[in-house]
């Protein structure tokens, strides 16, 4: 985690991303410090300090969920994001709100596991250089050099081989001296030759682990994930340690004996331990459309929520995520995780219902509210150039992959911005998803054409540009339905 961060250089580090929206912004970068100041407590009321989950709200492609997983991506905390409408009360068919913890969980043992085979990434690829100079150069068998016994026939003068090459070991007592002493300056050549990278395409049968569980899938009862994930890890140890061989280029036998060596060097134990701490302590899930749950949406049929039909299970997801959010105890295939200090982010249009339409139980869980804000065509402007990410640079960079530079005049960002704004205004509000439609109707015809036409051009799309391929379809509002 990046502890050093202040609120204000968090916001500032979520300012190159994302544009406008600083009353979120400046709710989650005090969240996460908070994290920080509750672990640098005294030790006794670390226990007692809870996280204060956030309820953002606002229309759709306004920032929500790219901040909450900037934020993760920050704080190099376990992340995810699921969507409470997928979700079913105990009791109906369909997921049950402690499997996101689960699924949780498995992000941050991945995470962890990687995090360590980076570390043995070195020692890893010296013992998989090891092992390839051990099928380039077999190392002397036991017995080789005794003077008698079962086989001395077919060993005593045998060639040590390997690819390209071939040298006449000697037998007896020379094997056991100027014999190995060439076997050992030959290895030593080769080791030489494969540091330098001479050795690259030089191809090579290795014996790799054959991963079958990988292709088997067992699926418990809806709501038993764990029994499904139990059965399946029976089931594949069952098989074994099975062995397959391949013939590959040294380059590429290299990476999957480091991935092997890696394997064997990581502690799994600790990763998992490491890996549950992580979920405890700095888990964030993000819970999108929390408004779909709350008891005042109303859907064909439902007659007001009360009594039966859609309403009850609705409100019986809100019930079965309340324990989770207010802490709880979830069994995973891993171990059990606790879920007293993990962040909780709901976000939400809010269009049909209100927050205060939430079980009140949940509401209290939930004790930060931030709106967030419509963009406006300054906003698209912004968010068209400003960002890392920013949607422009994205498509230089992949036209400059055909060796074409493309630019855009500052007043065509301004149509593609205006543009952007009224379809939104007229049609249905996307925020700012409704750039990249509109991006991908002005540049069809560049990115079909530049393999074949234009390669090695210089680009430059301007206003006039804009206006002749987007105006009419903006205008016309069952094309921009349909089209933008």
């Amino acid at each position: 985690m990046t502890d050093n961060l202040t609120p204000r250089q968090i916001v500032e580090e979520l300012d190159e991303y994302i544009i406008g929206q600083d009353d979120a912004k400046k709710s989650v970068a005090i969240a996460l410090r908070n994290r920080w100041r509750r672990r640098h407590a005294p030790e006794e009321m670390r226990d007692e300090i809870m996280p204060n989950n956030i309820i953002m709200i606002g229309p759709t492609g306004v920032g929500k969920t790219e901040i909450a997983r900037r934020l993760a991506k920050l704080a190099r905390a376990p992340f995810i994001k699921v969507e409470a409408s997928k979700f079913t009360e105990v009791g109906y068919m369909g997921r049950d709100v402690d499997s996101m913890i689960r699924d949780l969980t498995d992000i941050a043992i991945n995470m962890v596991q990687e995090e360590h085979t980076e570390e043995v990434q070195e020692r890893a690829r010296e013992l998989a250089n090891e092992r390839i100079l051990d099928i380039l150069i077999p190392p002397a068998q036991n017995g080789q050099s005794s003077s008698s016994g079962e086989g001395e026939g077919d060993q005593r003068g045998a060639p040590i081989e390997g690819p390209g090459f071939q040298v006449q070991a000697g037998s007896g007592d020379e094997e056991s001296g100027e014999g190995q002493s060439l076997r050992e300056r030959t290895r030593a050549k080769f080791r030489d030759k494969l540091e330098a990278g001479d050795l690259e395409d030089r191809e090579i049968e290795i014996e790799v682990s054959s991963d079958q569980s990988s292709m088997m899938q067992v699926f418990g009862p809806m709501g038993m994930e764990e029994m499904g994930v139990d059965l399946q890890e029976m089931f594949g140890q069952m098989g074994g340690d099975s062995k397959k061989k391949r013939r590959l280029p040294v380059s590429e036998a290299r990476e999957l004996l480091t991935q092997e060596e890696a394997q064997k060097l990581i502690d799994m134990d600790k990763v998992t331990d490491d890996a549950l701490e992580r979920v405890q302590q700095n888990g964030i899930v993000f819970v999108d459309e929390i408004d779909k749950v709350a008891s005042g949406t109303r859907t064909r049929g439902d007659g007001g929520g009360g009594g039966s039909g859609p309403g009850v299970s609705r409100q019986g997801v809100q019930r079965d995520l309340l324990p989770v959010v207010e802490g709880s105890n979830v069994q995973t295939k891993h171990g059990m995780v606790q879920t007293d200090h993990i962040l909780f982010i709901a976000s939400g249009a809010f269009h049909v219902s209100k927050p205060s339409d939430l079980i009140p139980e949940m509401q209290g869980r939930f004790p930060i509210r931030v709106e967030l804000n419509n963009l406006d065509e300054e906003d698209f402007y912004q968010i068209l150039q400003q960002p890392k990410n920013a949607l422009l640079k994205q498509y230089a960079a992949l036209l400059q992959s055909e060796d074409v530079e493309i630019t855009f005049t500052d007043e065509a960002v301004r149509e593609i911005a205006r543009i952007a704004f009224e379809v939104n205004n007229s049609v249905e509000n996307i925020g700012a998803r409704r750039l990249h439609t509109i991006l991908t109707t002005l540049l069809e015809e560049i990115l079909f054409t530049v393999p074949d036409e234009r390669a090695g051009e210089h680009i430059e799309i301007g206003a006039e540009d804009v206006r002749e391929r987007l105006s009419d379809i903006a205008q016309d509002r069952d094309l921009s339905q349909y089209i933008l």
